[in-house]
């Protein structure tokens, strides 16, 4: 909405809400998310260097369009006490989610989730843009075995992965966090999936990311 509003940023409306909640007001019960206010961070990254990371600024243009299919958003979703993790990968263009168990989120366990779910389908995989969390360091492992390119987004730019935030914020209705992923089984993360992959959007045309991915009528 804040770009409709006389060109206001979406940081200023943030700020008014927070600022209204601490004086009575509840304009923040409105919020989708009901998040901690924003704090603004050093802007040198603290969570340790990746070797070869290849910046977003380096990536070709048409994939900021979503004019095609193949450009995928990787991300993490982290259980209760840091113990196990979910892999998500959502493709830009129709939202097409892949998701799998870690029993750790490290660089090894990360890739090869990420190359079991996208080598059925390596030849839709364009491109791949995470963070800078240390568990995609095995990035040149993941290009290697499914010939795509791999970027990073900029340092605390969620909305650079807005794709990829959106979907796990609809993945945290099913695994709220506090979630022990312990006790979640492989075939609750597959159903998760299928009910994403199978929501109609009206981005598309209210066809799923199922139809439109698979191109199926």
């Amino acid at each position: 909405m804040a770009g409709f509003h006389g060109g206001i940023s979406h940081m200023s409306i943030y700020r008014y809400i927070w600022s209204d909640k601490k004086q009575g007001g509840r304009l923040w019960q409105c919020l989708r998310r009901k998040a901690k206010p924003y704090r603004k961070r050093l802007t040198t990254e603290t969570r340790g260097r990746i070797n070869d990371r290849v910046s977003i600024h380096e990536r070709s243009q048409i994939v900021e369009e979503k004019a095609r299919i193949g450009d995928w958003e990787a991300d993490t979703i982290i259980g209760q006490h840091h113990k196990q993790a979910v892999v998500t990968l959502v493709e830009r263009r129709t939202g097409l989610l892949k998701m799998k168990r870690v029993t750790k989120k490290s660089a090894q366990q990360v890739s090869g989730a990420m190359i079991d779910l996208l080598t059925p389908i390596r030849l839709q995989v364009k491109t791949i843009t995470s963070d800078n969390g240390k568990e995609f360091a095995d990035h040149k492992g993941v290009k290697q075995k499914i010939y795509s390119g791999f970027f990073f987004a900029d340092a605390y730019a969620s909305w650079q992965r807005g794709t990829n935030e959106n979907t796990n914020g609809l993945i945290r209705e099913y695994l709220p966090k506090g979630c022990d992923f312990r006790q979640v089984c492989d075939d609750e993360i597959r159903a998760i999936e299928n009910k994403l992959n199978n929501r109609p959007r009206k981005r598309l045309g209210f066809r799923t990311p199922n139809q439109v991915f698979y191109n199926i009528i």
